[in-house]
C-alpha cells in the first residue's frame, strides 16, 4: 500500500501515523468530536484511526494526516473517503483542535486532497456529508464550491437528516 505525500505552502499531507494517535485520541474523548461520530473511549478511537488506514488498502486512497509544515504530529484529517454504506465518495475534513479553526488550514488539505483525487483516481464528482448542525463545516464546503445538493442526492446509512454538498468537478478547478 502506497500512501503518496502532498505538500502545499503551508501543510503537508502524508499517510496517518502512529505518532498522530494521542492528538487524535484527545480530539475524540472531547464534545469537539460530536460531528464525526464521537466522543468516543480510548478502545474505539483507536479501531476508528486503524480504520483510517485500512480504507488506503481497501480503497487505494483515503484521509491523509494533515501536519503543518515544521510540524511532525497531524493536526486533522482531510481527503477523499468511501466506506461501505456511503451513497457516494466523499471530501471530509477534521481539524482536531479549536485553535486550528478558522486559519483555512482545511480548506488547503481539501483542495489539495481533491485535486489528487481528481488526477490519480478518476473521480469526477464528490460529495461532503454534513450534519445540519455542523455550521462551521457548512462554510467550509461553501468555500470549497460545493452547493447543497440534499433533494437531489442519497443519504449514507444510518444518516438520513444529514446534508450533501456537492463539489465542483475536476472541470470546474
Amino acid at each position: 500500500m502506497q500512501i503518496p505525500t502532498l505538500t502545499t505552502d503551508r501543510l503537508t499531507l502524508r499517510a496517518p501515523g502512529v505518532q498522530d494517535l494521542p492528538a487524535y485520541r484527545a480530539f475524540n474523548q472531547s464534545e469537539r468530536s460530536r460531528w464525526a461520530g464521537g466522543p468516543r473511549d480510548r478502545g474505539e478511537t483507536f479501531r476508528h484511526y486503524a480504520l483510517q488506514i485500512g480504507h488506503w488498502a481497501f480503497r487505494g486512497f483515503g484521509n491523509f494526516a494533515v501536519v503543518k509544515q515544521g510540524e511532525t504530529t497531524a493536526c486533522g484529517l482531510a481527503g477523499p473517503w468511501f466506506p461501505d454504506g456511503w451513497a457516494e465518495p466523499e471530501f471530509g475534513w477534521l481539524l482536531w483542535s479549536e485553535k486550528d479553526e478558522g486559519t483555512g488550514l482545511a480548506l488547503e488539505a481539501v483542495v489539495a486532497a481533491r485535486a489528487w483525487a481528481y488526477e490519480t483516481q478518476g473521480w469526477n464528482t464528490a460529495v461532503s456529508y454534513i450534519h445540519p448542525q455542523n455550521a462551521r463545516s457548512i462554510a467550509l464546503a461553501l468555500r470549497l464550491g460545493a452547493v447543497d445538493d440534499s433533494a437531489d442526492s442519497a443519504k449514507p446509512d444510518g444518516y438520513p437528516d444529514t446534508l450533501v454538498y456537492r463539489h465542483p468537478g475536476p472541470e470546474a478547478l
